[in-house]
């Protein structure tokens, strides 16, 4: 099932999307959240009438850098022996067709287009064995970087952490098992130009080992989203430019680049 999040006449609200064709999809609108015991109403709205929102608003987003060898390569970095986890603040979070505002304190911002785990309950110390249990399902992410400030602050609080830097979308797909989501085609495309191109087979450290390493230390809550990491063929993102995650089994995630201001 695919769950979006999305506005319309100033109300918030959850839906199961139905359809396969994009401008036939409808919203059957839930009775409740999806992370609890949730009914459908039957109550059904076109896609085309609402505005999509981030599907979750998490508490936090924990991202794996250089999780993919040859985008740890391109870079320069070496490839790390442990999974190396960084923070998105949930201020940095926007959803489908939102803007990505360039930030004025760089000169040089890339795209990274990756697989998002959805987490579906409160868990901690999660047993490799029990990882399918606490995920909810799985999204499309961009973790948008500010690379010179990255490189010049070393430290990434400020380089990925601000605002806009974080498009989700546009929705939750629930129906992949670990097996599938760990064997899928990520790609991203700029003003309609392929740039990145790879599978989530290609990882270094699995989606199990990730949820395992990140539980190790804190608890996870439901809506908290874990990003995988990134393929290679990062790169400059431009006022004006349209950029597009699409992750197979999933779908889509377009946002504009516009200057902030």
């Amino acid at each position: 099932m695919r769950i979006a999040r999305f506005s319309i006449d100033g109300n918030v609200a959850f839906g199961a999307v139905e359809g396969d064709k994009q401008d036939e999809l409808v919203l059957d609108i839930i009775k409740g959240i999806p992370f609890a015991d949730y009914e459908l109403s039957g109550t059904k709205v076109p896609v085309s009438k609402v505005r999509l929102l981030p599907p979750v608003l998490p508490n936090k987003v924990v991202a794996f850098g250089r999780n993919y060898a040859e985008h740890a390569r391109e870079l320069g970095n070496e490839v790390p022996d442990a999974p190396f986890a960084f923070f998105k603040p949930s201020t940095s979070v926007i959803g489908p067709g939102d803007d990505i505002q360039y930030p004025p304190f760089s000169q040089e911002l890339h795209h990274e287009a990756e697989l998002a785990v959805v987490i579906g309950r409160m868990c901690r110390e999660v047993p490799r064995e029990r990882v399918q249990d606490v995920i909810f399902g799985y999204t499309c992410a961009n973790d948008v970087t500010a690379r010179d400030v990255q490189k010049r602050e070393k430290q990434w609080a400020r380089a990925k952490g601000f605002d806009t830097s974080c498009p989700l979308g546009p929705w939750v797909e629930t129906g992949l098992d670990l097996a599938t989501a760990s064997d899928l085609t990520v790609q991203l495309t700029v003003n309609g130009e392929q740039r990145q191109l790879g599978r989530t087979s290609e990882m270094i450290h699995s989606i199990e080992d990730l949820v395992v390493n990140i539980s190790e230390a804190m608890t996870l809550l439901p809506g908290d989203v874990i990003l995988t990491g990134t393929p290679a063929g990062v790169g400059p993102l431009n006022v004006g430019d349209e950029v597009a995650v699409t992750i197979e089994g999933i779908g889509t995630l377009t946002n504009k680049v516009v200057k902030r201001g």
